[in-house]
């Protein structure tokens, strides 16, 4: 454990620390250390995968570690990083959501073997357990007490709101900081936690929970915050042009996730693998050299999407997009499942052919093309075809007079067409 701070502080984990001698405390004898997630979808996605990883190395060191699902605070909302009030879940949506948040976390952290032993194993919890019990008066008298009103509004994130006053914040999640520090007080109190860890955007209600502890058991108490994770263009990591990556495999397919990170900049691949793999540093230098001297063959991104892919979804299912991937380029489409086949060419435009026209092979490959958008006309798809650049499920084309046929059909309903190297078109056949 003598080098996990400086280890942490090299791979760019280290945004903030309430007390700079936090680093001799995670060095000595093991602390508990929680981290929590509050269930507003029913699946984490990739910007939570960092206190994930966060968390697994503290384990792995000797920590003790607790991991929250906010099933009372979802309820509430928190108003960090949001400039207008969130819209409340129903009750019954938080406790869908909260259920699918533990089965995920489960297979992220280690729950085998037994907790405190230092073992490596990391306790799954939920807060609605102690928070549901509180009255709104004790609570008021016992935590409220503690904190004036310019203190909570002195937070960055109530701060930010309160500038906006056609918007405004209301007293429901202004209470929010008051409840997560409440449980950093419970957790302090049943299992001697003593560090919260969280995202930059957290800081503010860390440090409350690292008061109350301070207030009320007149004990020392630690907050560590990491970065938030940006893409190389500035946007807040998680968020794409299409949309969140999820982890859950129902949202964002082992292969999405896959390409994802494969499509990582240069500029950027580094810091992904130090803070998302457990690669060494020894290791990652190895890859930051290859992406500077060969960044055609994009080591260090294929690292990195084994990497994590392998974290989130297992190594078979990593084996399985990276068969996919390969497929994409070589005559190997008719093998893959019609899901990972869609996900695959999900980038391509689509076009629609009617059934009978292939299956009676009345459909000229040079029509074909037309059809599809891949060229202007016959003559366009002709001269293409002669050179050598029209492909049928990625097999190169040398007749001009060819039709096609059922042969053709990818699970009897698909055939995909390509121009040159990168123009593609998935063909959807039907009535």
């Amino acid at each position: 454990m003598a080098d996990l701070f400086e280890d942490l502080e090299l791979r760019g984990l280290v945004h903030q620390v309430s007390d700079p001698d936090l680093a001799r405390a995670l060095s000595g004898e093991p602390l508990t250390a929680y981290v929590g997630f509050d269930p507003t979808a029913d699946s984490l996605h990739v910007g939570h995968l960092l206190q994930v990883c966060l968390v697994r190395r503290l384990a792995r060191a000797g920590h003790r570690t607790l991991v929250v699902v906010g099933g009372a605070t979802g309820l509430i909302g928190d108003p960090g990083g949001k400039a207008e009030e969130r819209a409340l879940l129903a009750e019954e949506c938080v406790v869908e959501n909260a259920a699918a948040v533990r089965r995920q976390l489960e297979t992220l952290v280690d729950l085998d073997g037994e907790w405190g032993a230092s073992s490596g194993r990391t306790l799954l919890l939920d807060n609605i357990s102690w928070l549901s019990s509180l009255t709104a008066v004790g609570f008021l008298r016992d935590v409220g007490k503690h904190f004036s009103v310019n203190q909570m509004i002195a937070k960055e994130s109530v701060r930010e709101r309160l500038l906006r006053p056609e918007r405004g914040i209301s007293f429901t999640e202004l209470s929010y900081m008051l409840l997560q520090a409440y449980d950093f007080l419970h957790l302090f109190d049943t299992y001697g936690c003593r560090l919260q860890v969280g995202a930059s955007d957290q800081w503010g209600n860390i440090t409350m929970g690292i008061d109350l502890i301070r207030k009320l058991r007149g004990e020392r108490a630690w907050g560590m915050t990491t970065p938030l994770v940006l893409k190389a263009d500035g946007v807040k990591f998680g968020k794409t042009e299409h949309g969140t990556v999820w982890l859950d495999r129902n949202r964002t397919s082992p292969y999405q996730l896959y390409q994802f990170f494969l499509r990582s900049d240069d500029s950027v691949v580094g810091k992904y693998l130090r803070y998302f793999t457990s690669l060494s540093l020894e290791e990652i230098e190895e890859l930051d050299t290859a992406c500077a001297s060969r960044p055609e063959r994009r080591e260090a991104q294929r690292a990195l999407a084994r990497s994590v892919c392998t974290l989130v979804h297992g190594k078979g299912e990593t084996d399985a997009a990276e068969r996919a991937a390969a497929a994409l380029f070589s005559g190997e489409l008719a093998g893959l499942d019609e899901v990972t086949l869609l996900d695959v060419l999900s980038d391509a435009p689509s076009a629609r052919i009617g059934r009978e026209q292939v299956v009676t092979s009345k459909l000229g490959i040079l029509d074909a093309l037309v059809q599809a958008g891949l060229a202007r006309s016959r003559s366009d798809a002709r001269r293409t075809l002669l050179q050598g650049g029209v492909y049928v499920n990625n097999r190169r084309q040398e007749d001009p007079e060819r039709f096609l046929g059922p042969a053709d059909l990818i699970h009897d309903r698909y055939v995909v067409l390509r121009k040159g190297k990168k123009e593609q078109c998935l063909v959807q056949v039907g009535d």
